[in-house]
């Protein structure tokens, strides 16, 4: 069957169930009261796992969206308009994220508290995107199967030596560089290894261009998906032990220790196949709109939750405090409440910037006919003072 649309609608589909688990997710674990983490409880193990799906879920859709984006135009390398136009949005991504942080209170004081130079998801993406730039640039004149290759040696290589580098304090780094390379300090997400997530859905997007007019892209894209996931989580550690039996290397003897990142990545996949198999039913505008609007509902989600700015959040006054009568429902309204705030933004984006933009207008004007009028009057000033400086200084003189 040929792709009758450039647009994936699945991958839109899975963006927005990421952003809507990743809601709960931080609702219930930063508010749920310590009592009832229990593992032995089916329910709560059963949500464990999937909140641990989220983020891997969530990076590779964005390495996906983005090097689709990417690839499709005609120009390739630096003359690519996608290379400027995602270079503005990682390095805006970045700037919004250390903006969460803020405290205006600590701003007010003249502090910038060690919270804000935190490394969190919008950092990791926003770093990521600029990372894929560079590959794709550096590999843009070579053959056509270096891009795709790289990013698969980059996941290779960041996932298996994962526990190697893990420990690794980063000491000779300035703080806030060390931040996005260790979690020693308090960051939530590190740029290794979660790079290797997007790096793989830029891979899985280039596959899926260059395949896009194959008859059985999808048969064939869900057949791969499902065994790929199946093999990295049921026999995944079961291959590196072999390879650690042939070969002796300690790095392979390390993962097995914790072989999360590829389990993840096996869960990844088959996400990616649940959608798909379910992509004629991924075409509801509502799910589409929320997929769209992923960093509106997380800049919107992070100031209710977290505080920012002002530091009043509700992790502030119910911070792991609340029982599962409450959080389960709490998290469903707070979903709610930050998805429709955020279609609502975005419904009226448009207009807010350009009052924005005409009050930045109107300032500027009034800031230059201020000067206009200011600036013969300091001119005049400044003659009367100078001549009233040669008088004193001729005084002076006369006198000594």
């Amino acid at each position: 069957m040929a792709v009758k649309s450039n647009r994936l609608f699945f991958v839109d589909a899975m963006r927005a169930w990421a952003i809507l688990m990743m809601l709960q997710g931080h609702f219930i674990d930063g508010l749920l009261d310590p009592v009832f983490r229990d593992s032995s409880n089916t329910a709560y193990s059963l949500w464990l796992y999937f909140r641990g799906i989220t983020a891997p879920v969530f990076f590779t859709v964005s390495g996906f969206i983005f090097t689709y984006l990417l690839i499709r135009v005609p120009e390739s390398g630096i003359e690519n308009p996608r290379v400027k136009k995602g270079i503005r949005r990682g390095l805006q991504l970045l700037a919004i994220g250390y903006l969460l942080r803020l405290n205006l209170g600590g701003l007010l004081k003249g502090q910038i508290y060690n919270a804000f130079y935190l490394v969190d998801v919008l950092h990791c993406i926003g770093l990521s995107i600029l990372g894929l730039i560079g590959v794709y640039v550096l590999t843009a004149k070579k053959k056509k199967f270096v891009f795709p290759a790289a990013l698969v040696v980059i996941t290779l290589v960041l996932f298996l030596f994962e526990r190697v580098y893990k420990d690794w304090s980063f000491a000779f780094m300035p703080d806030f560089l060390a931040n996005y390379f260790t979690k020693s300090n308090g960051s939530v997400f590190t740029i290794i290894p979660w790079f290797g997530y997007t790096t793989i859905g830029a891979f899985i997007s280039v596959l899926f261009t260059r395949f896009k007019n194959y008859r059985y892209l999808y048969p064939a894209a869900i057949s791969i998906a499902l065994a790929t996931g199946y093999l990295l989580i049921y026999q995944s550690s079961a291959a590196f032990a072999t390879l650690y039996d042939w070969t002796g290397f300690e790095f392979l003897k390390l993962i097995l220790s914790n072989n999360y990142l590829f389990i993840r990545l096996g869960n990844v996949f088959v996400v990616f196949a649940v959608f798909m198999i379910l992509r004629q039913l991924m075409t509801n505008k509502t799910v589409l709109k929320i997929g769209a609007s992923t960093l509106s509902i997380y800049v919107i989600h992070f100031i209710i939750l977290y505080g920012s700015f002002t530091g009043m959040g509700l992790y502030r006054f119910f911070n792991h405090s609340l029982s599962p009568e409450i959080v389960i429902p709490g998290a469903l309204a707070f979903m709610v409440a930050c998805t429709f705030l955020a279609l609502q933004y975005n419904k009226y984006e448009a207009y807010l910037k350009s009052q924005v933009g005409l009050g930045i207008s109107f300032a500027k004007s009034q800031f230059i006919e201020l000067r206009e009028l200011t600036f013969p009057m300091l001119k005049e000033m400044l003659i009367w003072a100078r001549l009233l400086l040669r008088r004193v200084l001729r005084t002076v003189r006369v006198r000594s």
